[in-house]
């Protein structure tokens, strides 16, 4: 099996390429990225490319399968840049894979696709994809499956997968997640004490999975003969205490709409890269049922939903790193950050490998 995977370098993408290389049926990777890494894996050729602009019928050419991974969390101040990459990027990706004759696209959809607000869950792959619009990842993601939906009915030789894992944790991706979510301001020191108190959103309760579980149900959506879409997250649900626990201390639970205004005074201000429409989403998440992957791909977590979560946090307080563009080590003083602006850098052209990296996050 020849495999292409988009967004090939960040936090999903480098662990899919990973467990793909020492995949005894799949034959060659090539890896999509818009800067390609020093890092060699086995079986796996890059391409510096953006899914934007990039000939992708001459980079599909002999495709077995497709995975889409390519996407953008920032600058959240520019929905129109985020929308252009992740919509835009994502449809030229699928228009492609469909003329290249790949016989399978896999698609990184996400638990924020499903309806905020509904119920606790556990939901299913059938409960309601209309993501809350006013937050652009939601919005973007629940967009896609609309898109799908199309492409899988009028394509009905490419078997279309979507796949909606909750948060992807892992220790490598801890700079990069850093970067993304908390911005240049976030004191490694401060992760590095126990805290009394750790505060934390009232009512808080999601799921969490590590990159490595999330990348082996990818893996097996390639070799199985299935379609449609499939909940990933392990148990068990993380709320304030499990929360606070990962991070060394007791919960100080804050109400979340002094959370969420705190968030958005952050982010007005441009010091945080999150904006308050994503503690929105957040906050009206379903818990998820992942019997469907479990029947019909035997796929299981192999490690649990804190555990996943104490690895990211034993990460950020070491500053860990991986050798691509997207999850490297911070810079120095995290310079580029601030001259920058908090949120609103975005990832230079491919041709120009001196430039720092961007806010790239599969």
């Amino acid at each position: 099996m020849r495999v292409v995977v988009t967004g090939a370098t960040g936090n999903l993408g480098s662990s899919l390429v990973e467990a793909l290389a020492i995949d005894p049926g799949v034959q060659s990777v090539v890896g999509i990225a818009r800067r390609a890494p020093s890092w060699t894996p086995p079986k796996t050729t890059w391409v510096a490319a953006d899914v934007r602009t990039a000939p992708l019928d001459e980079l599909f050419e002999g495709a077995d399968a497709v995975v889409h991974l390519a996407w953008i969390f920032q600058p959240t101040h520019d929905p129109v840049a985020t929308w252009d990459n992740n919509v835009r990027g994502a449809e030229r990706v699928f228009e492609a894979a469909a003329r290249s004759g790949a016989g399978a696209l896999v698609h990184a959809s996400s638990v924020g696709v499903y309806r905020a607000g509904l119920g606790e869950g556990p939901a299913d792959e059938g409960w309601p994809t209309d993501s809350l619009p006013t937050a652009a990842y939601g919005r973007e993601k629940a967009y896609l499956e609309r898109v799908l939906d199309r492409v899988a009915a009028q394509q009905p030789l490419l078997r279309v997968v979507r796949m909606r894992p909750y948060f992807l944790f892992r220790r490598a991706a801890a700079s990069s997640q850093r970067r993304i979510f908390a911005g240049p301001f976030l004191p490694t020191s401060l992760l590095r004490r126990r805290l009394p108190k750790v505060p934390v959103p009232a009512g808080i309760r999601f799921q969490a999975l590590h990159t490595a579980d999330a990348a082996e149900a990818f893996r097996r959506a390639l070799h199985e003969p299935v379609r449609g879409a499939f909940n990933l997250a392990a148990p068990p649900p993380i709320g304030p205490e499990e929360l606070a626990a990962a991070l060394g201390g007791e919960p100080l639970v804050v109400p979340l709409p002094v959370v969420r205004a705190a968030v958005a005074a952050a982010w007005h201000a441009r010091v945080l890269p999150a904006s308050p429409h994503l503690v929105d989403l957040v906050a009206g998440l379903p818990l998820l049922d992942c019997g469907r992957a479990r029947d019909e791909l035997g796929w299981s977590p192999t490690r649990s939903g804190t555990e996943a979560l104490e690895e990211l946090v034993e990460g950020l307080r070491h500053r860990a790193s991986f050798p691509t563009p997207p999850l490297a080590p911070d810079r120095p003083l995290r310079s580029d950050e601030l001259v920058s602006g908090v949120g609103t850098f975005t990832s230079p052209p491919v041709a120009d490998p001196t430039r720092p990296a961007g806010p790239d996050t599969r």
